[in-house]
């Protein structure tokens, strides 16, 4: 005779969405002291939560202790499946405002880093623009590597992204917004900086070790293309930065990035007419479904503070 067997969980209920969401911040912040801020509540209410979530899964989420926090394989998966969840949720709160006509709810923006220094750049006007047509929409502004935004976006866990171009994806709709040039940079204490004649085509620049980023991109494209060697990985442009300052790689940057770098006599780009790309920057969305009202406003938000018009 077959047993049949009772699902551990039952009926999803209120309570439950409260303790995913809990569940959610102690993962993203890394462990449960470190979540007290962000949910404004002590640790042992916080490992109460968990616990009793733990209890209603029939699961063991994770591990603390010494060694520190960490998911069970368990827990990995269920976070997965809380983020797809949560993200439902608040995607079904945006319809219900549209509905009433209303722009309210959560919007979550993932940029990717460096783009505040770069003149070109005009995502806080847009914010400025939205905030005054919006102001009962809750905004969470993200920093990501390309990759991770437009993975977030395409599972729901942001609604736009902000990256530089690099493919196009069936899946995802592109506005462009504006660019930004890259140029080969090195310490002061590189071969290069100190070097009579500067090189003078790619050939030269092969000789020495450089640092890319890690994931595809514009950098890894043209890396590629001109066969540099690779012999650091950064993951962020800021982890380029540290490994340029060593005085052991070269590697691009962003101009208005690496202008404090040089001024201070830290770095210095050569020959950057030949050594150098431009890189455009597209705001992207899911292309279906259709985009919810919330996002579809901060689209022309992004479109109007970039507008040729308004520069």
């Amino acid at each position: 005779m077959q047993v049949k067997t009772r699902a551990a969980l039952g009926q999803l209920s209120d309570m439950d969405i409260r303790l995913l969401r809990v569940f959610k911040s102690v993962v993203d912040c890394g462990g449960m002291a470190a979540a007290e801020l962000e949910l404004n509540i002590g640790t042992s209410t916080i490992s109460r939560h968990i616990k009793d979530l733990e209890t209603r899964l029939g699961l063991t989420l994770c591990r603390r202790g010494r060694a520190g926090f960490a998911l069970t394989p368990e827990g990995e998966q269920i976070y997965a499946e809380t983020l797809r969840l949560l993200s439902g949720v608040d995607a079904f709160r945006s319809r219900v405002d549209e509905i009433h006509q209303r722009m309210g709810g959560e919007l979550h923006i993932a940029v990717f880093d460096k783009t505040a220094s770069n003149p070109a750049a005009h995502i806080g006007e847009a914010i400025a623009l939205f905030q005054a047509q919006a102001p009962g929409v809750s905004l969470h502004l993200h920093v990501a590597p390309l990759n991770t935004i437009e993975r977030g976006v395409l599972d729901g866990q942001f609604q736009v992204g902000i990256i530089p171009g690099h493919r196009s994806s069936k899946l995802l709709a592109y506005d462009e917004l504006f660019d930004e040039t890259m140029y080969l940079y090195c310490g002061p204490g590189h071969p290069l900086a100190a070097a009579a004649q500067p090189p003078a085509d790619w050939n030269t620049v092969r000789a020495h070790a450089f640092a890319g980023l890690g994931y595809h991109s514009p950098n890894m494209e043209l890396s590629q293309q001109v066969s540099l060697s690779r012999a650091a990985t950064g993951y962020d442009q800021e982890s380029i930065a540290t490994l340029i300052l060593s005085g052991c790689f070269l590697g691009f940057l962003p101009d208005h990035y690496a202008a404090e770098f040089v001024r201070q006599g830290h770095m210095r780009a050569f020959q950057p007419e030949t050594f150098h790309y431009r890189c455009s920057f597209f705001s992207i969305v899911r292309a279906s479904p259709q985009a919810t009202r919330v996002t579809q406003a901060f689209q022309a938000c992004l479109r109007q503070a970039h507008s040729p018009a308004r520069l």
